[in-house]
């Protein structure tokens, strides 16, 4: 009677851990039969807890999916509409016409234009996380750098009555070790950005900081429209916009910050971003001191 009952309740027992695939079938043959109901219900609890973790991962893999799907939709949208519209405009016999033909004509390439800068910066994404982008790393003068970039985006500020300047006015030479012409397009995405959200007759400010005897700390800051504290974790994400019809009136492919935050992760560096919403924001990041100094240049 009692071997009954005990192989009664091991086939029930047994069909349980089958059913939740928790051990394979030749493990619970080859081991005496139990009746310890205790450490059945732990190990069944356990797997309800990890299978419920991994459907809300993929709820929130699949959620992210469907709006990048969107977000990439929309913006390839747009411009190939906008070349659409002006090209079936002058097959319709606007083509007649020098004057409206030459606007349109232009106004169809600055869509192709767009077209292309957002499809350059998703392959450059794509080759960064996959790995395949050689970083060519070399020693260079990261406050050089930057005026170079303040020079580049001169005009891109006064358009907005925007002030780019050095936090310290009388800031030295700061060698480091890095891929001089990826932390270019870093140091030019933060300020574009700075300038598109920020104020008229407000002020940029970049700092190149030691941080360590090893490491430089590159601060931008700004006197901007600043971002909420619920949108600074998604920043760095793929076409995620804070403002999304002002931003795109402003230009740019939504990708800036995401390459941004693949190039800096690319050098095994990190970037943070702090902001307060109506007084401003400030991104910044490490990168590696050179080890020569070149002391003969900063004599």
């Amino acid at each position: 009677m009692q071997y009954r009952v005990e192989r009664f309740i091991y086939r029930r027992v047994k069909k349980i851990y089958d059913d939740v695939s928790l051990l394979e079938s030749s493990t619970l043959i080859n081991q005496p039969i139990t009746t310890d109901m205790e450490t059945l219900t732990r190990e069944v609890k356990k797997f309800a807890t990890d299978k419920k973790l991994e459907i809300e991962m993929l709820q929130v893999r699949e959620e992210y999916r469907r709006e990048f799907l969107g977000n990439i939709s929309h913006e390839l949208k747009t411009p190939l509409f906008t070349v659409q519209g002006y090209i079936s405009t002058l097959l319709d016999g606007a083509m007649e016409d020098k004057t409206i033909r030459k606007k349109y004509l232009k106004r169809a390439d600055k869509g192709v234009e767009r077209l292309i800068y957002i499809v350059e910066d998703l392959d450059m994404i794509t080759k960064l996380e996959s790995g395949d982008l050689n970083l060519d790393i070399t020693e260079f003068d990261i406050v050089e750098l930057i005026r170079n970039v303040f020079e580049l985006l001169e005009m891109k500020a006064d358009r907005k009555k925007i002030t780019l300047a050095f936090e310290n006015e009388y800031i030295r030479p700061n060698f480091v070790k890095a891929d001089k012409d990826r932390i270019q397009q870093v140091i030019e995405n933060l300020i574009v950005n700075s300038i598109k959200y920020g104020k008229k007759d407000g002020t940029t400010e970049v700092a190149v900081v030691n941080l360590t005897k090893e490491k430089v700390l590159v601060r931008i800051s700004d006197n901007g429209e600043g971002i909420e504290k619920q949108n600074i974790p998604r920043l760095f994400e793929r076409f995620y916009r804070v403002n999304k019809s002002g931003s795109r009136a402003e230009g740019g492919s939504g990708l800036g910050l995401a390459i941004v935050k693949h190039i800096i992760e690319a050098h095994k560096e990190k970037i943070y971003v702090e902001s307060e919403f109506g007084i401003g924001s400030e991104f910044s990041f490490t990168i590696e001191k050179a080890n020569t100094r070149k002391k003969q240049e900063l004599k």
